[in-house]
């Protein structure tokens, strides 16, 4: 066996000699006489053997550069979407992976998270998109987030042009059908006839851009803690490039389609405007808005990116500021209504002549109803979310009476004043402020009782865009029929309210008229005069008159919930001095306190 095992590699050697190579990969050649040469060949094991000191000199720096340039891409693959946030690395770059990559940002610019954003760089990179698009005449962009297009337009149009905007799609022409197409856009005929003297046709860019619910394009104006946000996240370019398109004569249309909003949620067409503050704002400036059942149809008078803002009208912190302050002003009334009250019943003793007066009487039954209702009212603000079902229902209907009961004795007010002063003769009436108090107390029970039996009474909550409880109250419930309670509250407090401003408004002029026509040398006490007046408003309800402008903003609803909780002390201020003037006041012919003792005797 070992003389085979030696012979072997003898007749490797010697076959060797006489072919040319064999499996052993040996050959040889003409004038080398039989001299041996490896040649490498696949799967031979000696061409390692041979080249072992050279790779082990260059092997080694291979995979150390390998390794170094590994570390690098790896390194990078993690600090780029760091960078890219900070808007430097993707500047002026609109392909697909820049674009994707930039996007990317909506999430992660958010207030909770931790990636270094510069919102003012990404905004920017988003706006000067659309030039992009004019200038390179891309065509179309679809992507998931991004929907643009591209469309010439001639300037001696014909007709209004229309484009989708639905969100899937990419924006195109449409036809003016807005049943098959809710999400639309009208770009007026004047608007491209303006051009024609510049140029035959121009390029439009239409572009429909998610931003998720991030922190970009959010301004100063949208706080994410009260709800208020972007409807859908989208926004809507309109650009024709560098062509500056302002104060349009008929303004373009866009019309955005939505579900059917909460009650306590607003809506407010806007545009992104780059000259507020260092990086931009939302703003209304030159839009309008036009709100329906599921859609709103802004109308503005420029092109630049547009979005429908929704808002909380009432968010937590202003529903809690806001009973804070009627909580505040209603106690200062009921102290005062109550000093009214017991300054009345001191008066009926020392002061025979004051039980046959039916005006103190009127008076003091419109200050018991409001202590009444200021009352119900804390109760109603601090107990209702602890009562069963039932004994809700019953305080909804004790609250609903005496605001009835306010506001019916605040009508007989305007009544008796209107008896006094515009209507002086022929004012008798038999048992008169009986028949006022039937009326006063008895036409609310009526009413109550109508609404009960429809079982509108029960708990009402307000709801932030969450869905979160902000305020429970014991009111008409929410399954309850509106006609119910516009009819009974909206409807019967329009109707005092006309009746009152009328007669507040005659009053008015036959104040200031009379001393010009009656005193001497026709000089009257004018600011006598308006001071009688503001104390007359106190009793007709024209703080409540101020619920009619609530619709215009917060501002005008703090206006209300502040001078409304205060008619008490109004009251009370101008009852003591109707009833204790002063020397110059009592001379004085101005007032309505010596009408009052002339016409309002009781005859009963």
């Amino acid at each position: 066996m070992e003389q085979e095992g030696g012979e072997r590699p003898q007749e490797a050697l010697r076959g060797g000699r006489r072919g040319r190579g064999g499996a052993a990969g040996l050959s040889t050649e003409p004038g080398t006489r039989g001299t041996l040469r490896r040649r490498a060949l696949p799967g031979g094991q000696d061409c390692p053997r041979m080249m072992t000191p050279r790779v082990l000199g260059v092997l080694p720096l291979s995979l150390l550069l390998l390794w170094a340039s590994g570390m690098e891409n790896s390194s990078n693959k993690y600090e780029q979407p760091r960078k890219v946030c900070l808007g430097l690395i993707n500047a002026d770059q609109y392909d697909s992976f820049h674009l994707e990559n930039t996007a990317d940002c909506f999430t992660k610019c958010t207030q909770s998270g931790n990636e270094p954003c510069d919102l003012e760089n990404l905004q920017r990179y988003w706006l000067k998109f659309e030039y992009h698009l004019l200038e390179s005449q891309s065509g179309i962009v679809n992507m998931s987030f991004l929907k643009a297009a591209v469309q010439n337009v001639r300037t001696n149009i014909s007709e209004d042009l229309f484009f989708s905007l639905t969100p899937s799609q990419v924006p195109g022409q449409v036809t003016e059908d807005e049943r098959e197409h809710p999400d639309r856009v009208r770009l007026p005929r004047s608007l491209f006839v303006s051009l024609q003297s510049n140029r035959s046709e121009v390029s439009l860019a239409i572009t429909v851009l998610d931003i998720s619910p991030g922190n970009l394009f959010k301004g100063t104006q949208l706080s994410l803690e009260d709800g208020s946000h972007i409807l859908n996240n989208r926004l809507v370019g309109l650009s024709l490039g560098r062509i500056p398109v302002s104060r349009l004569v008929e303004p373009l249309e866009i019309t955005f389609s939505h579900q059917r909003l909460p009650p306590n949620m607003t809506l407010s067409c806007v545009f992104w405007d780059v000259t507020k503050g260092s990086a931009g704002d939302w703003s209304s400036t030159g839009c309008s808005t036009e709100p329906r059942a599921k859609r709103t149809v802004c109308r503005c008078d420029h092109l630049t990116f547009f979005a429908l803002l929704l808002k909380p009208i009432l968010d937590r912190a202003t529903v809690q500021s806001l009973v804070r302050i009627s909580q505040a002003g209603c106690g200062a009334s009921m102290i005062f209504l109550a000093f009214t009250i017991v300054l009345y019943v001191v008066l009926r003793f020392y002061r025979q002549r004051f039980k046959l007066e039916d005006a103190p009487k009127i008076h003091v039954a419109l200050s018991m109803t409001l202590f009444l209702l200021n009352l119900a009212f804390f109760f109603n603000v601090g107990y209702s979310h602890k009562q069963s079902d039932t004994t809700c229902r019953s305080w909804g209907a004790v609250f609903h009476y005496f605001l009835l009961c306010t506001f019916t004795w605040m009508g007989l007010e305007a009544f008796h004043l209107y008896l006094l002063i515009i209507k002086v003769f022929n004012t008798y009436f038999g048992h008169y402020f009986l028949k006022l108090s039937l009326v006063g107390w008895g036409l609310p029970v009526l009413i109550v009782f109508g609404a009960g039996s429809v079982d509108s009474y029960g708990r009402y909550t307000i709801r932030d865009k969450r869905n979160a409880t902000v305020l429970e109250l014991c009111w008409f419930q929410e399954k309850a029929t509106d006609s119910a309670r516009y009819i009974t509250v909206h409807g019967y407090f329009l109707v005092t309210f006309l009746f009152g401003a009328v007669v507040l408004g005659l009053v008015a002029w036959k104040i200031f008229t009379l001393p010009s026509a009656t005193a001497h040398k026709g000089q009257g006490p004018t600011w006598k005069g308006v001071f009688t007046v503001l104390g007359l408003s106190s009793l007709v309800g024209v703080t409540w008159w101020l619920a009619i402008l609530t619709p215009l903003g917060q501002s005008t609803i703090y206006v209300f919930a502040l001078f409304n909780s205060l008619q008490g002390v109004f009251i009370f201020c101008w009852f003591t001095t109707l009833y204790f003037p002063s020397r110059s006041a009592g001379a004085s012919s101005s007032g309505t306190g010596q009408v009052n003792q002339v016409h309002t005797t009781s005859h009963e």
